[in-house]
């Protein structure tokens, strides 16, 4: 549920794990499922893009690969590979897939609609709102502040490096409380001082989910819900209710290692997301992630202030260029410009996309994390060029 590279220790180790060539072998899909003559996606300007989707299946073997792209006042669905391993099982265009860190998004629009409100300040310490919750060796939460909380400059040790995450198997449909996440994050030592530097860290936006609860004294998912996916419209994007491990349909299956030590491949659709929470929880689809992301540059889910204030980054060391700002990245294009996004990692699935100033907007999906099948380093940074792809092409 991480971005491509984080510290996170998952991704280290999914990235030393595939160098040391232990990673699943993997399975090779005949089957390319295309869109049908009539749909979307057809025409020489997507021939590029579906190259790319072709090769993140043949070439980095990930089980499917599907993209939605609006631009130019035109909107293409592109699929390839199977729905199922082993199986020429058909891709469901703009199916869905657990969305993984595109949470952090949505909870800082809620966030920053408080700000609106006045009902929370961006420079106050997260401790104004959750007083005695934020402590430990190197940590108080008298000198972290929300915007600090949301810009990942906290210096917050990362919960998810601490719950098991590298025995998915294990921890595939184990219930995680909020409050046992936050414990697991602050039995650990500072990172850094409160705005030193930037790493990213999910138990920012465990902390921001609570500042939510605190204020509103409702529930974070109510929130989201109610703020942001029925005011934009998004038909396809839910948070999982406790106990709830589906996934719904269409959708294909996404697939994990069952522990970094063993390196099998296991079938992740079912799981409990709870450990995501307000950092990586919801269900969505590629459209409604990118149509989220339209509406937020254009101003619909935030006033202008807060919009700015989101827009404020700071240089986040993933990538050259790479910067971040409140809950989205910045993510410099090969053709000009950056686009504006957030992109999830969780096992079974991988999401990237967001959109421009100038109108063009992606989402793209595929249903493994990278390192699952091929070399990690590789295929995340295909799924980064098939993602440029999709908004240059």
């Amino acid at each position: 549920m991480t971005p491509k590279t984080t510290t996170s220790k998952l991704r280290t180790c999914l990235l030393v794990i595939a160098a040391a060539g232990l990673a699943g072998s993997a399975t090779t899909i005949a089957a390319v499922a295309h869109p049908p003559e009539d749909t979307p996606g057809r025409g020489g300007k997507d021939r590029a893009l579906q190259k790319s989707l072709d090769a993140l299946v043949s070439e980095d073997k990930f089980p499917a690969a599907f993209a939605w792209v609006r631009k130019d006042g035109r909107t293409s669905s592109l699929v390839s590979g199977s729905a199922r391993l082993g199986e020429q099982a058909p891709v469901p265009h703009d199916g869905y897939v657990r969305a993984g860190s595109n949470t952090k998004t949505f909870t800082a629009v809620v966030v920053l609609q408080l700000v609106a409100e006045g009902k929370v300040a961006l420079d106050e310490p997260i401790e104004t709102y959750l007083p005695g919750v934020v402590r430990g060796e190197g940590i108080d939460g008298r000198k972290i502040t929300v915007r600090q909380l949301l810009q990942h400059t906290s210096g917050l040790p990362n919960y998810t490096e601490h719950i098991g995450l590298e025995n998915f198997a294990r921890i595939q449909h184990t219930f995680f409380h909020p409050h046992d996440l936050l414990t697991a994050a602050l039995s650990h030592p500072a990172e850094f001082a409160p705005g030193a530097k930037w790493k990213y860290s999910n138990t920012n936006y465990l902390l921001a989910g609570l500042l939510i609860e605190k204020v509103t004294e409702r529930p974070v998912q109510e929130q989201i819900t109610e703020r942001v996916i029925r005011k934009a419209g998004l038909r396809h994007t839910s948070w999982p209710q406790p106990g709830d491990r589906t996934l719904p349909k269409p959708h294909a299956r996404g697939y994990a290692l069952s522990s970094l030590e063993d390196g099998k491949v296991i079938d992740a659709t079912r799981m409990d997301p709870s450990w995501g929470g307000a950092a990586g929880q919801m269900i969505s689809t590629p459209s409604d992630l990118a149509k989220f992301a339209r509406l937020l540059l254009d101003g619909k889910l935030l006033a202008p202030g807060q919009l700015a204030e989101m827009r404020k980054t700071v240089d986040a060391p993933i990538m050259p260029g790479w910067r971040y700002g409140l809950g989205v990245f910045s993510i410099p294009l090969s053709c000009g410009g950056a686009y504006w996004g957030h992109g999830g990692d969780i096992d079974g699935y991988e999401t990237r996309g967001g959109a421009t100033d100038d109108g063009r907007s992606v989402g793209l999906a595929v249903t493994a994390l990278p390192g699952t099948f091929s070399d990690a380093a590789k295929s995340a940074k295909a799924v980064m060029s098939a993602t440029d792809t999709a908004f240059c092409a």
